[in-house]
């Protein structure tokens, strides 16, 4: 009786092995186990952001050093590699030590581990540990033994919200997991025990236990012969870092992480629901050192003079900023606003605020790249005179009547482009929109990076005044193009992509010459003419050769600065906005305690600040430049000289004249005196400046 009860014990329990096996499968993996974060690093490899509520970035065993391996081995599973899936004497000693009062212990092997990680769950259940048995099985019987450890390491907990090998190196040793010491992955090894215990950071109380531990894996790899006794006895316990609270997407993360996920979705790269699904490396085009200038920067020269409890308007100020290297490319720093979790979108990339006169250089730059003339045939240069006169009805446009006003209604009578782009004045530029064709200047604009589906890029006058909303990283792109000598390639954002160690294709850099390099350089010297003598004055404080424009959106809306350096291009905007629902544009008149915010102002001084931190260390450049004919500064023709005459005896001397030498006169209208940088010069319904000296009392032009 006693052999038929055991052997239909033993019928009972092998049918019910084999029942397990057929009707318990594989199941899809569960989603906590594969939803992973995306890492953004800046160019330097150093992190930038995550995002996702899952620390995790799932690398493959390649990149994860042996000696690392073998530690998680010593630490939870040392015959791995020569037993099968389940160990059943360890789970029956296991479930023995936890009955009997000696902790709790789960025999499990690591391949056993891995399945409750990947496949199942934590949950403390007999079905549980019954379908992992039996998923262990046919997963050794489908899957090699490498596989099943890359899994392993990728899935378990470190502590930290550390999921995965790569995660916690990242956590605790600040590095890769491939740059991990023996000593290092050792202690990451002691973590798959007990993490929150063993984190002697968090818990110093623990050190003792969790050294222990740490030995053990070590005398384990030793004994294993993963280890020479030698180079055991010369290890120190390797300390990890200070465990820091998860990052989150504060401050300027957000925004470049939502820059990033645009630009790869806009170019191909990575669609945005599989960019969803996490797991990938990003390394972004971001330097550091200038992000954190930048920050710096719009804090001292504007965000720390903002006093709500003195002024309501101070609560609408925000900023937006980005730079570029012009002869890369490459999106260097961007500040996107405030802080990404108390405002959403990105001051950088927004395209809703009008960009007034920093758009008047695409006139000029049209002007000399289609060889245009005035009304009257005479050629397009800086020196050009124009009729600078206040509400002047443009000539030669067949689309109505068109008369904008200058700033303040001021008239300048004759006037050179060159002093005329000094001021910003409108009725000089609205008529050379005329004069080079406003559809060649929208073209023009388009192929110096402004986006052609910009909201408000209509070829009529008013394109010059600046009634479009390209980004500030739009303007950015195109004043980089003008650093470069006329030669455009689209900006980048992404340094490098990978998932799993494999490397996404990125799309290769394509430049061109969009116009000329006579134009962008003779457009350049104009520039540099605003910065010395007109209305951005204050970006000298940069310290270096610099061309600009500033410009002002209707109702004082926006202020920009747009300029650069040989070596960087930098667009800054101060905007207003509402802070509340439904967030939209205000004036800042009255902001920071200022009768007016324009452009020669706070954006300036922003942009020099910068300017000066992000080149310090580098050699000063002066610009290269390739000017139009004509361009030059007109010079007063040469006296004449003296008549020389040999003297004769007999003839009464001729009386030497000296001629009075001509001097082109000063143009009517034209103001005396240095401009001091606070002057703004358009207004209007179109986008033009809205901007008068500090002091002037702010007047609300008719749309």
């Amino acid at each position: 009786m006693l052999l038929g009860a055991f052997l239909l014990c033993c019928l009972l329990l092998g049918g019910a092995l084999i029942a397990g096996y057929l009707l318990v499968d594989i199941p899809p993996a569960n989603a906590s186990a594969t939803k992973q974060s995306n890492v953004y690093l800046y160019a330097d490899g150093s992190p930038l952001a995550r995002d996702g509520e899952v620390n995790r970035e799932n690398v493959p065993l390649s990149q994860v050093p042996k000696h690392v391996q073998q530690a998680a081995l010593a630490a939870e599973d040392r015959d791995f590699y020569s037993e099968s899936a389940v160990d059943p004497k360890a789970m029956l000693r296991a479930a023995w030590n936890t009955l009997t009062g000696k902790g709790r212990q789960s025999g499990s092997t690591i391949t056993q581990q891995f399945v409750k990680n990947y496949y199942l769950g934590q949950e403390q259940t007999v079905t549980r540990k019954a379908k992992e048995f039996f998923i262990a099985i046919k997963l050794d019987r489908q899957v090699s033994k490498n596989d099943i450890l890359a899994g392993y390491l990728n899935t378990s907990y470190f502590g930290r919200n550390a999921y995965g090998i790569q995660a916690a190196a990242h956590s605790y040793y600040a590095k890769d997991a491939e740059q991990l010491t023996v000593a290092e992955g050792a202690y990451l090894a002691t973590l798959l025990n007990s993490p929150n215990a063993y984190d002697v950071s968090a818990h110093p109380e623990n050190k003792s236990r969790a050294t222990a531990r740490w030995n053990y894996v070590l005398d384990g790899m030793v004994k294993e012969k993963w280890l020479a006794p030698s180079d055991r006895n010369t290890m120190r316990f390797p300390d990890p870092k200070t465990a820091k609270a998860p990052s989150g997407m504060s401050g300027q993360r957000g925004y470049v992480v939502k820059a990033v996920e645009d630009y790869l979705a806009d170019h191909d790269i990575v669609d945005t629901d599989t960019l969803a699904k996490g797991g990938y490396r990003i390394t972004t085009t971001l330097q550091k050192p200038r992000q954190d200038d930048f920050v710096d920067a719009v804090e001292d020269q504007l965000m720390s003079k903002v006093d709500k409890k003195a002024r309501d308007v101070d609560g609408h100020v925000r900023a937006g900023g980005a730079a570029i290297d012009p002869a890369t490319g490459k999106v260097l720093a961007m500040y996107g606003g405030i802080d990404y979790t108390k405002q959403y979108v990105n001051n950088a990339t927004r395209r809703d605020y009008q960009v007034g006169s920093t758009f008047k250089p695409f006139v000029f730059t049209s002007a000399v790249q289609n060889g245009s003339t005035t009304q009257d045939g005479r050629p397009i240069n800086p020196n050009t005179i124009y009729d600078g006169t206040d509400q002047r009805p443009v000539e030669g446009w067949s689309g109505g009547a068109y008369a904008p006003e200058n700033e303040d209604q001021r008239s300048y009578g004759n006037i050179t482009v060159r002093d005329a782009t000094d001021r910003s004045v409108n009725a000089v530029y609205a008529q050379m929109a005329v004069d080079v064709g406003s559809d060649k200047v929208r073209q023009t604009a388009v192929d110096l990076g402004i986006p052609p589906t910009t909201p408000d890029l209509t070829a009529s006058p008013s394109i010059a005044l600046g009634p479009a909303t390209a980004s500030v990283l739009d303007l950015t792109q195109a004043y980089a193009t003008l650093a470069n000598h006329g030669m455009h390639g689209a900006y980048s954002l992404v340094e490098d992509v990978s998932k799993d160690g494999e490397n996404i294709p990125l799309p290769g850099p394509e430049t061109r010459q969009a116009v000329s390099r006579e134009a962008a350089d003779t457009t350049t010297s104009i520039l540099q003419s605003v910065v010395e003598n007109g209305t951005g004055t204050a970006a000298q404080a940069a310290g270096r050769p610099a061309a600009g424009k500033t410009g002002t959106a209707e109702e004082d809306k926006a202020a920009w600065f747009a300029g650069y350096t040989p070596e960087l291009a930098t667009v800054v905007a101060v905007l207003g906005q509402d802070p509340q629902p439904p967030y939209g544009q205000t004036p800042l008149y009255g902001a920071l305690g200022q009768p007016r915010i324009n452009g020669g102002a706070y954006p300036a001084r922003i942009w020099a600040q910068f300017t000066r931190n992000a080149l310090k260390g580098e050699p000063v450049r002066d610009f290269d430049l390739t000017l139009e004919e004509g361009a030059e500064e007109p010079l007063p023709p040469p006296e004449e000289p003296e008549p020389t005459q040999e003297p004769t005896p007999t003839a009464t001397p001729t009386p030497t004249v000296t001629p009075t030498p001509t001097v082109t006169p000063a143009p009517t209208g034209v103001p005396t005196g240095e401009p001091t940088g606070e002057v703004e010069g358009d207004i209007g319904g179109d986008g033009q400046d809205t901007q008068g000296a500090q002091g002037t009392k702010p007047k609300k032009q008719p749309t």
